[in-house]
């Protein structure tokens, strides 16, 4: 199935400043979501902690997305997108702060709280952004334009894994071997160790304070330019009723679920990656090497499928790339060695076009009502919270190491990504439904 290419512009000359603003916003999640993933496995060894603990850190990240999507979609339906480009802005700044207290009384759970808090944030700037570049813009091009918007966001990506590596991972003391490369944390005394994790936390908490202020200064930059409302017409929370007309919609509600589970799909190949390196014994700084490259073919893949939209419809190039993805996760679970790992970055490939696509047809035709289906389409970015947690259980099958035991002939690491392979099957029904 094809579509005929589109004759209307991608974005108007008279929106362009404030796209490129909006866009910006893509790549200040995408940072926020990359300099966070490699800090399951920090924190697991600074604060020594088992999977199941260390993966909280994905849970409060994104289960804050859960808890304020829908009251910031009610806050952007009584006043404007704009304003609550500026409340995201706020709470994202003042949860990367709160890192500097959280370092300093050097309590997980506080740390877990700041994550939380800065989600918010980003839940506020996801709900805003995605709609507001769907508006910028005729509907006939709505889903190639979010796609463009969203290739920036793999950039921001880049750049947080770039952090993680060269100013958190690579200057943990607590990754530290001895000559034959076995960790010298876990062997220290008490007192020892005491002065090693009180190093390690500042370390992780001051690339968030440096992202806090760079956050502000956009929020001022936003404040001052004009930039477009989009202001309901009537200024009506009309809650209920357009629950009711979104209940009633296939193709949203099966957006939604869509969205769960390809957003728990990939925050589990980007978290997990780590561990999977660290069973063909890649220390987690190496890791950071093939995350790059899973971004980059991320990246590579959201401008090929903005260009191949103008041949294929959504829904069709959703399903090539669910089918994809599948091939590659059967790779990364029963290939073993550095071919499985392979496969494992290039599921990040078939995953390139799978947010906004969904996002997109889910939001496709629903008019005003579409600031609450964003809102639920950004809640359903907790899958990100739930998948992560039963993977990091499976984990936890046979120890805290990462082949333990043996499942169906692999190791609980290539085991426990099939639940990955569940995600895109769900992704895959989804487009061919379409």
């Amino acid at each position: 199935m094809t579509s005929n290419p589109s004759t209307s512009p991608l974005i108007p000359r008279t929106l362009l400043l404030p796209f490129i603003l909006i866009t910006s916003l893509f790549a200040l999640w995408g940072f926020a979501n990359d300099i966070t993933n490699p800090m399951v496995a920090a924190f697991k060894r600074v604060l020594e902690l088992n999977n199941v603990q260390a993966s909280l850190v994905q849970m409060a990240f994104y289960g804050g997305y859960f808890t304020m999507a829908l009251p910031a979609a009610i806050f952007i339906k009584k006043y404007s997108y704009k304003v609550g480009v500026l409340i995201g802005l706020g709470l994202y700044a003042f949860g990367a702060l709160l890192f500097y207290p959280a370092a300093a009384w050097e309590s997980y759970f506080f740390f877990l709280m700041a994550l939380y808090i800065l989600t918010f944030g980003l839940a506020f700037l996801e709900t805003t952004a995605n709609p507001y570049v769907l508006s910028m813009g005729s509907e006939e091009t709505a889903t190639q334009r979010l796609n463009f918007a969203q290739a920036f966001n793999p950039m921001g990506a880049l750049a947080g894994l770039f952090v993680a590596k060269e100013y958190i991972l690579n200057a943990l003391q607590s990754n530290n071997v001895d000559a034959i490369g076995n960790l010298i944390y876990p062997t220290l005394e008490e007192t020892s160790k005491a002065i090693i994790r009180t190093n390690d936390l500042l370390v992780i908490r001051n690339p968030y304070v440096m992202l806090g202020l760079v956050v502000i200064a956009l929020a001022v930059v936003i404040f001052m330019v004009k930039m477009p409302e989009n202001k309901s017409k009537s200024g009506n929370i009309d809650f209920w009723p357009s629950m009711k007309r979104l209940a009633i919609k296939p193709q949203f509600v099966e957006g939604v679920i869509a969205q769960m589970f390809y957003v728990g799909a990939q925050i589990m190949v980007w978290t997990y990656i780590y561990q999977y390196a660290d069973t063909l014994g890649i220390d987690n700084a190496s890791a950071v090497n093939y995350a790059y490259s899973a971004l980059i073919l991320f990246l590579v893949g959201r401008w090929i499928c903005t260009f191949l939209f103008r041949f294929f419809s959504p829904a069709r190039l959703l399903l090539y790339f669910s089918v994809l993805a599948i091939c590659f996760t059967l790779g990364a679970v029963f290939i073993q060695g550095m071919l499985g790992l392979y496969s494992l970055v290039g599921i990040s490939l078939a995953m390139s076009l799978m947010f906004p696509t969904i996002y997109g047809i889910a939001l496709e035709g629903l008019g005003e009502d579409g600031k609450y289906g964003a809102a639920f389409l950004v809640m359903a970015i907790v899958g990100g919270a739930i998948m992560p947690t039963l993977q990091g259980v499976i984990l936890d099958f046979g120890g805290p190491g990462y082949d333990d035991i043996r499942i169906l002939g692999v190791p609980e690491v290539n085991f426990s990504f099939v639940l990955p392979l569940l995600c895109f099957v769900v992704v895959g029904v989804f487009a061919w439904r379409r």
